[in-house]
């Protein structure tokens, strides 16, 4: 019987690779399966290490879509969020939470990659300096820039799992019923407010912050929710958050995930673009 094809078992690993890089899910897919027509195409006598042959592949093709990423980015209509990943009730925590992949969009492109292939997967930088064609020492002043730059976005309070998906669970009753009492204790005083329509779903023009803020806009939205109908899918981690999937109005799908400080909600994620949203 002929030996498994490596590609396979390595996949799950290189789709994390690209979407961490990209923040796109129809976008990762697009890299990895041209990552398997290029591995395809190889002299597998000339690959000693499959899986830092196909992590390099991925990791080029991903600066090379960086380039034209950004262009479009800067077309964007409205606030730009990550396509959320909604994670199975069994996955582990991941460190790689929205607000990280955020603050990833911050740096250049070689400082992304010198980032995540050495803090999120464990690359050693001399192969970091053959992906990038830089020396190992380069790369790791790269990742060392990175690493200052996002460390703001690393997690300060761990809440376990089981109190986030509660808090998740009261917010969305709070702000579907415009209960301005337990919407207030819900939300810390500097809440962040965020979400994505892309132009091609109503969402905020702009990032709003600040509580009262925030409790205005819910308290407008809650006959807009009850009027059309906001049902619950599921409560889940999205993107390393708690948080919710929700079906509004016309069947729009929507994910909704809460930065929390301890107890209180210190930032909310709204995706409601229905292209970042065809994956689910």
């Amino acid at each position: 019987m002929a030996a498994e094809d490596p590609f396979h078992s390595l996949r799950p690993l290189l789709f994390r690779v690209a979407y961490r890089m990209l923040g796109s899910v129809a976008d990762a897919e697009d890299v990895v399966q041209e990552a398997f027509l290029r591995w395809h195409g190889a002299d597998r006598a000339q690959v000693l290490e499959p899986e830092a042959y196909l992590r390099r592949t991925v990791t080029r093709l991903c600066l090379d879509h960086l380039k034209s990423a950004r262009v479009r980015r800067e077309a964007y209509v409205g606030a730009w969020l990550p396509e959320p990943m909604v994670e199975p009730e069994e996955a582990a925590p991941d460190d790689f939470t929205l607000p990280l992949l955020l603050a990833l969009e911050r740096l250049s492109p070689l400082e992304r990659a010198a980032f995540l292939l050495h803090d999120g997967f464990g690359v050693p930088f001399e192969e970091i300096g053959v992906t990038l064609e830089r020396e190992p020492a380069a790369c790791r002043q790269l990742a060392r820039r990175a690493r200052a730059n996002v460390r703001a976005a690393r997690p300060r309070f761990q809440v376990e799992r089981g109190r986030g998906l509660e808090i998740a669970a009261a917010f969305f009753e709070a702000s579907r019923s415009g209960n301005p009492g337990r919407l207030r204790d819900l939300l810390a005083e500097d809440v962040l407010v965020t979400s994505d329509g892309g132009g091609l779903a109503s969402s905020l023009e702009h990032p709003l912050t600040g509580r009262d803020a925030a409790l205005h806009l819910f308290e407008t939205l809650a006959p807009l929710f009850a009027a059309a109908g906001s049902s619950l899918v599921r409560y889940a981690y999205v993107n390393g958050l708690p948080g919710f999937v929700t079906r509004e109005a016309g069947g729009l799908l929507q994910t909704t995930a809460l930065g929390l400080e301890g107890d209180r909600i210190a930032a909310i994620y709204v995706v409601r673009n229905p292209e970042k949203l065809r994956h689910l």
